[in-house]
């Protein structure tokens, strides 16, 4: 095995280093919560987990920084087995809402439209709230 040089040493800290910004929860309001239940893992739920993560990168810029804001975390079966992979979106001043069948067009386009947009992407939505329970602001 080569020896590594100091520069992809270098490297190799710094990916680590915004892998972990990723994963910290810590002054971040906006969830992304993907279900990696068995069904949902062997649905392509590890790679839509994959594209949140890459993707905050490339949907940011000088004032929009995702990373700092987006928590993209993993959990349990959701019961929407049928729907699977499904993605939890939490963004303040907007209802909670379920997606299925996110593929990864599907998570840019929640990135893009849903999280940057603050527009619900309706025909994707298996699971909100009422309309009688969600205030207009």
């Amino acid at each position: 095995m080569a020896k590594l040089t100091l520069d992809e040493l270098r490297k190799m800290r710094d990916t680590t280093k915004m892998d972990i910004i990723r994963r910290e929860a810590e002054g971040k309001v906006i969830q992304v919560i993907v279900a990696m239940g068995t069904c949902g893992i062997a649905a392509g739920a590890k790679t839509t987990l994959d594209t949140f993560l890459r993707s905050l990168d490339e949907f940011s810029d000088e004032t929009n920084k995702l990373v700092e804001t987006v928590m993209v975390r993993q959990t349990g079966c959701l019961g929407l087995c049928h729907s699977e992979p499904t993605v939890e979106v939490a963004v303040p001043g907007m209802p909670p809402v379920i997606y299925g069948k996110v593929d990864n067009a599907l998570a840019r386009e929640i990135l893009s439209k849903h999280i940057i947009g603050r527009q619900l992407l309706d025909e994707h939505i298996l699971d909100k709230p009422s309309v009688d329970i969600i205030t207009v602001q």
